[in-house]
């Protein structure tokens, strides 16, 4: 039986495509004891493949998180509103200038993922004020998705326990049976930290670091993670007590564009014939 793709957001460095070669190293769904936690969900590509009985997604990023909840709690409402927003470059604009702090959850929710399948290729950016600032990119990836697919992923979402947090707390607060699967922002470059569209705030080399910290910690009390990241040199080397496999085929440096040069690695703090 192939692997269900769920690609309902657009989320540049998402997991869709790599999927066949990632799930292979990961435990099978009856093999996690404990809860499934992803402290960087983004679009949740491994965690709808994998379908665990018990989930914590988990992201900084707080229109994710509300998208994340207004879907589980709203698929049908969320559809409705997100059907009924203009399929105009000036109506992308108003709707993206308008504060969205005090609608209502459904709305939010409408609103992020009606940016998100029309903004240019997916990117996630926001300036300096915290406000998504991305460009029009047209209504082509609009319909892509549809009121069935949303409900499928708030089906998928009622095993879960959605959370906006830092990654350290996630990771800090799990256990020995459980299973951590992370995918942090890949921007090693300086350039790419000043001017990434790949994460919500800043993701710098110190973050790597403390990273490293948290997942060694959680390693020391017989937790058992894997992490896709990038392989630049810098980032491998915080570690190499740890399996790493670099990644064939992967996104590269340009969002959804596969490439040979994938830049990306997968790291285990485990033997995977003893997951299966």
């Amino acid at each position: 039986m192939g692997i269900r793709v769920i690609n309902f957001i657009r989320y540049p460095g998402g997991k869709q495509k790599l999927l066949n070669f990632i799930i292979p190293f990961l435990p099978a769904r009856e093999l996690i004891k404990g809860i499934y936690i992803e402290p960087f969900v983004g679009s949740g590509a491994v965690f709808f493949a994998l379908n665990p009985n018990r989930a914590i997604l988990s992201d900084i990023n707080p229109e994710l998180i509300d998208l994340y909840h207004g879907i589980r709690l709203y698929p049908h409402k969320v559809w409705k509103i997100y059907s009924s927003f203009p399929k105009t470059k000036a109506a992308y604009y108003k709707i993206r200038a308008i504060d969205s702090v005090k609608m209502k959850l459904a709305f939010r929710a409408a609103r992020t993922l009606y940016l998100n399948r029309t903004c240019f290729k997916g990117m996630w950016r926001h300036n300096a004020n915290g406000i998504f600032n991305v460009g029009y990119g047209g209504q082509d990836r609009r319909w892509v998705i549809s009121e069935d697919i949303l409900k499928e992923v708030s089906d998928r979402l009622k095993s879960a326990q959605i959370k906006c947090s830092d990654f350290e707390d996630i990771i800090n607060n799990s256990t020995k049976d459980d299973f951590i699967f992370v995918d942090p922002p890949y921007s090693p470059g300086k350039s790419n930290m000043n001017n990434s569209h790949y994460r919500f705030g800043k993701f710098t080399f110190s973050e790597y670091q403390r990273l490293a910290k948290s997942l060694d910690r959680a390693s020391k009390r017989s937790v058992k993670w894997a992490m896709t990241i990038s392989s630049h040199p810098d980032i491998l080397n915080l570690f190499t007590k740890y399996r790493i496999i670099i990644i064939p085929i992967g996104t590269g440096k340009q969002p959804g564009i596969l490439t040979k040069d994938s830049g990306e690695a997968l790291i285990i703090n485990y033997n995977p014939e003893e997951m299966k």
